[in-house]
């Protein structure tokens, strides 16, 4: 990819495309914090397994840890550039919750079954925040939609 290309991809466009919505505020934000989040949880252990590990407990299989942080990192990046040019299509919003009810249901289980270590639970708990949040987005979403359909604007 040139750099202009990629220099369009990143660049807010002047109108929304079709099947795009310009995000609000809330969503803009909460696409900022899952991205950052997303970023440094997948960043930490591809940089420093030793710390990852001294925080979350001993792993056997790195290859896995190094695998998961790099698809963390790829979701990232994603909400990222959504936040950077203040949009959030339908798939964007998939992503980000489908990955935050995920890691929720594996580190829940997991620690359940004494897998991982407890500490996975204050991930999950923040990914339960994420949930929540992104549940609000939508209701805030479908508020907004509905008195448009009702006066024939779609």
């Amino acid at each position: 990819m040139s750099h202009t290309a990629s220099a369009r991809l990143l660049r807010a466009p002047a109108t929304v495309p079709p099947g795009t919505r310009k995000a609000s505020a809330l969503a803009t934000a909460l696409l900022w914090g899952q991205g950052l989040y997303y970023l440094v949880t997948g960043v930490w252990p591809l940089v420093s397994i030793e710390t990852f590990q001294l925080v979350t407990g001993p792993k056997t299989d790195h290859w896995l840890v190094m695998t998961v942080g790099i698809l963390i990192v790829a979701v990232a990046l994603t909400l990222l550039v959504a936040a950077w040019r203040r949009q959030n299509p339908p798939e964007v919003a998939v992503l980000a919750i489908a990955s935050a009810l995920g890691l929720t249901a594996i580190d829940v289980l997991y620690v359940a079954k004494q897998v991982i270590a407890p500490i996975y639970l204050a991930d999950a708990m923040a990914e339960v925040v994420l949930i929540a949040a992104w549940a609000v987005v939508l209701v805030q979403e479908c508020r907004a939609v509905r008195p448009a359909e009702r006066n024939g604007n779609e």
